[in-house]
């Protein structure tokens, strides 16, 4: 099973990742971020239907997501 991380606290929620997803498993989190922002997650449920395709990485502008297989 792959392993997606966010380093949440450095999100600005631009919603990149979101949107490239081809599992369509990312969200917005509910609470907000030191910086006042929603942060993208992913629940540990959705985490299972990840292949680890790692185009949400490459499409952070800010390089806070990290996908392990």
């Amino acid at each position: 099973m792959a392993k997606v991380t966010f380093r949440e606290e450095r999100c600005k929620g631009c919603g990149n990742c979101v949107v490239v997803c081809p599992k369509k498993i990312i969200s917005f989190s509910e609470k907000l971020n030191i910086k006042g922002y929603h942060s993208a997650t992913i629940t540990e449920e959705k985490m299972k239907e990840c292949i680890a395709c790692a185009f949400c990485a490459r499409m952070c502008p800010d390089c806070v997501i990290t996908v392990e297989k």
